[in-house]
């Protein structure tokens, strides 16, 4: 999705205008979560964007592009340029960390309960 959004509406308020365009990015990233994935793959990924325009947008996490959005809306923008591309993904596991005390578990014990 690469979308231009105008947040200056006639006849509608600001913030209602504002509160569409995140709901429409919601609403984009959740039908693209539903989507099939491809063999091999665990879970779509997005390369995100947000800015005043395309030529300003700067690269953003999924997590931080509603809260960009609100930023730019924040300093009265006219309108905010929104790109999400999602793309299939491979989870990668987390390398294991050695502990510095070997023989010992990284997990804390469970406290011993005694029969009452």
């Amino acid at each position: 999705m690469r979308k231009t959004y105008p947040l200056i509406v006639q006849g509608k308020h600001r913030d209602r205008v504002l509160d569409a365009v995140k709901h429409d990015i919601r609403k984009y990233l959740k039908r693209e979560r539903r989507r099939d994935l491809p063999e091999g793959m665990d879970f779509w990924d997005f390369d995100c964007k947000a800015g005043l325009s395309k030529d300003s947008a700067v690269a953003t996490h999924v997590a931080a592009l509603v809260a960009g959005v609100d930023a730019l809306a924040r300093e009265d923008a006219a309108s905010v340029y929104v790109e999400v591309l999602a793309r299939p993904a491979k989870r990668v596991p987390r390398p294991a960390v050695a502990d510095a005390t070997e023989g010992e578990s990284a997990a804390p014990a469970a406290p011993a309960v005694s029969p009452a």
